[in-house]
């Protein structure tokens, strides 16, 4: 069982469900809607139990996960939902011991997903033009004691990226069909390609560039709905509100141009209308 020290962060949880994220200090209390909470309640305790603050309202002591600390941080810009981020790390593959590339770097969010999972040995390069916006997201990830195993750069991608044969590469910008080729080149062989646009014409951009630029294959567009539920056994039902459409994620692998061409991620009536149907395809029509 973990004791509560200073400088542990934990997330405190009233019965009417509101969160607060607090880094422990001696001395210090938190201000909230149902009175103050002392932070030398807690200190010493371990996470699972209650506190009280000075109105007698009682709050848990939980320990903060990857989906807390992301809606939580100190936003410069909109952030990837978690229900995104988790799927995106799960398509892209990323395991401890990667090399991942994102761009732009934004509040951290997805950074901060990453870091998590890549484990000492691996690196995230994330690039991101705008100087204030990346020193927020190097400031929440610092205060985390997630910076050392992300690389930041700030400057603009247009004349790529510095690194090369890394395992994957996430976009998060306006107009990511105007990276695909420095993309391409700063993937492995095979390596995951992704990226998120919360517009329709911008996926159709997108798509369109991939089969001009001509290096990526199994080419897939995908959104995450999420449906929440009340969770009173007499009353279960969804409830009145969900997550639904935060943004379209593209996914694509690295490959040669001449598997490009052939089109296998194209579906079956495309590439038979395009004359690439492989017979075995056609004795099956």
């Amino acid at each position: 069982m973990k004791t509560l020290r200073e400088g542990d962060l934990v997330l405190l949880l009233s019965r009417d469900r509101k969160q607060f994220l607090v880094r422990l200090c001696p001395g210090r209390i938190l201000e909230t809607h149902r009175g103050r909470v002392a932070h030398d309640d807690l200190l010493g305790r371990s996470y699972g139990v209650e506190a009280h603050s000075h109105l007698g309202c009682s709050f848990v002591a939980l320990e903060a996960g990857t989906s807390d600390l992301i809606m939580k941080l100190k936003r410069a810009t909109q952030i990837m939902y978690p229900k995104d981020i988790a799927y995106t790390l799960f398509r892209l593959s990323i395991v401890p011991n990667s090399r991942v590339i994102e761009a732009g770097t934004g509040s951290g969010g997805f950074s901060l997903a990453v870091s998590r999972l890549l484990g000492e040995g691996g690196c995230l390069y994330s690039y991101e033009a705008n100087a204030d916006t990346q020193r927020q997201a190097q400031k929440n990830l610092s205060d985390l004691g997630l910076a050392s195993r992300v690389l930041f750069r700030q400057r603009d991608i247009s004349g790529g990226f510095d690194e090369t044969d890394v395992d994957a590469l996430f976009l998060d910008v306006r107009n990511p069909w105007m990276y695909l080729a420095q993309a391409a080149r700063a993937l492995k062989d095979s390596g995951f390609f992704g990226a998120i646009v919360p517009t329709a014409n911008q996926v159709v951009q997108l798509l369109e560039g991939m089969e001009i630029e001509g290096t990526f294959g199994q080419v897939e567009v995908e959104e995450v709905l999420v449906r929440s539920y009340k969770t009173v056994p007499g009353r279960f039902r969804p409830l009145d509100r969900m997550i639904a459409h935060t943004g379209y994620l593209v996914f694509a692998r690295t490959v040669s141009p001449v598997v490009s061409r052939a089109g296998y991620w194209l579906d079956r009536r495309r590439r038979k209308h395009e004359g690439i149907l492989e017979a075995a395809y056609e004795e099956d029509a």
